[in-house]
């Protein structure tokens, strides 16, 4: 079963390439044996840089099941997911993820996340994107009444 979601995922970059719709990238979230999620990488056609396939397959397979969590499923990407991606698999719950092609495959091609994974060890000052603190008094006001609300749905 691996290799036939796999092969989807791995169809989806192709015909996506073909297409001119964006980069060689696809992905689907699979839920038992049905695949519930397809992507395909749309980050020029939609000007929108988080749109990765991976991404694309998370939020159908949530549309689909009315949830946030996928807990159950399974993710298969033509690529080793970059670090945004990767993200999202965590945030998401997914249960595991498989994919054919690897960081280096992806370099190759002109996708090269290793800045990013170096970065995101740097100190958010010393990064090339630097982030500053801003302290305020009352910065913390929504964190603390969502620690104290009883009606919120923990994530």
């Amino acid at each position: 079963m691996i290799e036939k979601f796999i092969r989807e995922a791995l169809d989806l970059s192709l015909e996506n390439v073909r297409s001119g719709r964006g980069g060689p990238f696809g992905a689907v979230v699979v839920r038992g044996d049905t695949i519930i999620g397809r992507g395909a990488n749309s980050v020029t056609a939609g000007n929108d840089p988080t749109a990765h396939a991976e991404i694309v397959s998370i939020r159908m397979a949530c549309q689909a099941l009315g949830s946030f969590q996928l807990h159950d499923c399974d993710l298969y990407a033509s690529c080793e997911p970059c670090p945004m991606c990767l993200g999202a698999i965590y945030w998401a719950r997914l249960r595991c993820y498989y994919y054919a092609n690897t960081r280096a495959d992806a370099t190759r091609a002109g996708f090269d996340d290793s800045h990013i994974y170096d970065e995101i060890s740097r100190p958010a000052e010393l990064r090339s994107v630097p982030g500053s603190r801003v302290v305020l008094t009352d910065a913390a006001q929504a964190l603390d009444e969502w620690i104290r609300s009883t009606s919120k749905l923990v994530y």
